[in-house]
């Protein structure tokens, strides 16, 4: 198992949560509530937790491989919905 976790300084993370999800529930398995979220990604599973200051995303994959792939597709999408603001510093940390 292998697991990663990065926190996103944003005051926007509720807005960005919850277009991540409108995005990817067309899709994918996402299970959306006002401060968290989970969504089944193809490779990983996603967590987000949304606080007035930041974005708690963590991603848990079976493999490394998996993992690494599925932390460029959350960045990708991320710095797409919040083009005001990115690109983020994604300072990844791995368990």
């Amino acid at each position: 198992m292998a697991e990663s976790h990065v926190t996103i300084a944003t005051t926007n993370s509720r807005r960005y949560q919850s277009q991540l999800c409108k995005h990817w529930g067309h899709k994918l398995n996402v299970e959306e509530h006002e401060t968290h979220a989970i969504v089944k990604l193809p490779q990983a599973l996603l967590t987000m937790h949304a606080d007035d200051d930041a974005l708690n995303v963590h991603l848990r994959a079976d493999e490394a491989e998996g993992l690494e792939a599925m932390k460029h597709v959350v960045t990708s999408h991320l710095d797409r919905f919040a083009f005001r603001e990115a690109p983020f510093d994604y300072l990844w940390n791995d368990a």
